[in-house]
């Protein structure tokens, strides 16, 4: 694996290194050792798997808040991916900016997104399939979330709108209305 900084402190993407012959390929997506060298949390608590069925699915931008605030390794293993980290943290040079990186199977990127910014992305193809490795249980209420389309970040997602999205995450506040809300 390679460990890049992106301009956001914390967030990182992953360069899977693979191993290829005859075979196929093998390659490491996850090392507890190199992330924690990188100075990485890699206590994993949960994997979790989305899918999308059509391009143009868009989930987010969610966080989760106080004792449940997680890190988070984003990786697409299925077509391909707008993967979208946002500096929520109070005092970080970078906040309320944003990172954007294209994750699919081809590329085999992955972005570590550290606690304290929120998360969301587009799928760019029809099924997709999105994993996740986060650091804290999942706790309802703890869950935040911000608008996708939230002038206050600027995110240019590469696809126009409509997006296909849940109505909770079509709802969520602006964040001037949220920032107080959020540790």
């Amino acid at each position: 694996m390679r460990i890049h900084k992106t301009r956001i402190p914390g967030a990182h993407l992953i360069e899977r290194e693979p191993f290829t012959d005859e075979r196929g390929s093998f390659a490491r997506m996850f090392c507890k050792r190199e992330l924690e060298e990188a100075g990485l949390c890699a206590d994993i608590a949960q994997v979790n798997l989305s899918t999308n069925y059509k391009k143009g699915a868009l989930r987010g931008l969610h966080t989760q808040k106080g004792d449940y605030a997680e890190d988070k390794i984003v990786t697409c293993f299925k077509g391909s991916i707008y993967d979208v980290c946002v500096d929520l943290r109070n005092g970080s040079p970078t906040y309320l900016e944003w990172v954007g990186e294209t994750l699919s199977v081809e590329n085999g990127l992955a972005l570590y997104i550290p606690k304290g910014c929120a998360h969301g992305y587009l799928s760019l193809t029809d099924d997709t399939m999105v994993l996740y490795f986060v650091t804290q249980f999942y706790a309802s209420g703890a869950e935040a979330g911000y608008r996708f389309d939230d002038p206050a970040f600027g995110v240019a997602w590469p696809l126009p709108g409509p997006y296909i999205m849940s109505d909770k995450d079509s709802s969520w506040a602006y964040v001037s209305q949220r920032l107080n809300e959020h540790d």
